[in-house]
């Protein structure tokens, strides 16, 4: 289905604010709603998903309209709390509607931490309360306008509804570039740390960071087993590594984060601060997008990611523009002791031929937890 088509019919009937985290499940929708309200109160998109919904209830106690909040379905536990104890018909009766990107489709090849998330998708909506229908290639408006019609009365009721849309079923004319000012690239800068870090402990969020970390050590013939690819959990690698940290004094740990992924779980950088790990080293890779699901823009560009490190209580706090800094620093922070924070901006873009990890999760764990015997408290 044409994206046009399905927005319009949102539009039919009032909703006209749309709230969510990018997916590539989405891309269409995503993009559609970036050229069509570009930087607009009508169209933001929010740290993570929970956000979203508290945004759109406070959207929806402001006017009385109702909300669309997008999100891919590995998002849904980020949704879960503020569903059933604000926007619930036995709490405060705020309707909503999700547009929900279905990864991990049974039957349909996808990475294997959307295989479970994808089986339990619908059965999360029912267990939520939340009537759906499907969207796929064949889906025409006039099955979207009269499923809207019957979504109404939950509506009115101050319930949610969703439309959960598989693989392609949403298309988009337009293929927006998202482009920033920085030169260097996210690939170069984890290879400029690999050769630093030696046998030191890496653990790499999700996406395109983890992915490139998997392809340098493969070219460089080294083995992965100092590495810990954080495929899921998106905003989660930093506590990961505190955890890494904590447990594994002797080693350093170095967590590659990215912008989109700090934005979705920042309370984590607190929490470092707090403990102040001497063995911690937090790099940002900030291009100011969520690259990995189609470039759309997070809030980064605006935020002093290094001055919430302070405030966090990072003993030494860095930032660099351009690889050559990043280079220099990496070499002016041996022997420094930790918890250290380097943001690095990055250009939005990767390789068009990167692949995948050829190992499973369990096998990186595996290698992974074997490194580290021996040398535990």
């Amino acid at each position: 289905m044409d994206v046009t088509c399905f927005i319009n019919v949102l539009k039919k009937h009032n909703l006209d604010f749309f709230t969510g985290v990018p997916d590539s499940q989405l891309k269409a929708f995503v993009d559609y709603l970036a050229d069509t309200y570009v930087a607009s109160d009508k169209h933001i998109i929010a740290a993570n998903e929970g956000n979203a919904v508290a945004l759109a209830a406070g959207y929806h106690l402001a006017i009385g309209k109702i909300p669309c909040v997008y999100l891919q379905n590995s998002g849904l536990g980020n949704i879960v709390n503020p569903v059933v104890s604000l926007l619930s018909e036995q709490v405060y009766q705020i309707p909503c509607v999700f547009v929900i990107g279905w990864r991990g489709e049974p039957g349909i090849h996808d990475e294997p931490q959307h295989l479970f998330q994808g089986a339990i998708t619908l059965e999360t909506l029912n267990l939520l309360g939340i009537e759906h229908m499907v969207i796929d290639k064949e889906t025409t408006e006039k099955q979207l306008s009269e499923q809207m019609v019957c979504f109404k009365k939950s509506l009115d009721s101050g319930k949610s509804v969703a439309f959960v849309v598989k693989r392609g079923g949403l298309s988009y004319d337009n293929n927006p570039v998202y482009k920033n000012k920085y030169s260097a690239r996210r690939e170069d800068i984890i290879h400029s740390i690999v050769k630093v870090a030696k046998d030191d402990l890496i653990i790499a969020t999700t996406g395109k960071t983890a992915r490139e970390l998997f392809e340098i050590r493969k070219r460089e013939k080294q083995p992965h087993h100092c590495d810990f690819l954080t495929v899921g959990s998106m905003g989660h690698s930093s506590s990961i590594a505190l955890g890494v940290a904590l447990n594994q004094p002797e080693r350093r740990v170095w967590c590659i984060d990215g912008d989109g992924a700090a934005l979705m779980h920042m309370g984590a950088m607190a929490t470092i601060g707090a403990l102040s790990p001497p063995n911690f080293i937090h790099v940002l890779v900030n291009n100011e997008a969520h690259e990995s699901v189609g470039g759309q823009p997070t809030v980064a560009s605006k935020i002093d990611f290094c001055g919430i490190a302070r405030g966090c209580g990072y003993s030494s706090v860095f930032q660099a523009v351009t690889l050559e800094e990043f280079e220099s620093m990496l070499s002016d922070i041996q022997g420094t002791p930790g918890p250290i924070f380097i943001e690095v901006k990055s250009a939005i873009g990767s390789r068009s031929d990167l692949g995948r990890p050829t190992s499973t999760p369990v096998e990186n764990k595996e290698a992974f937890m074997s490194n580290l015997r021996g040398v535990t408290k």
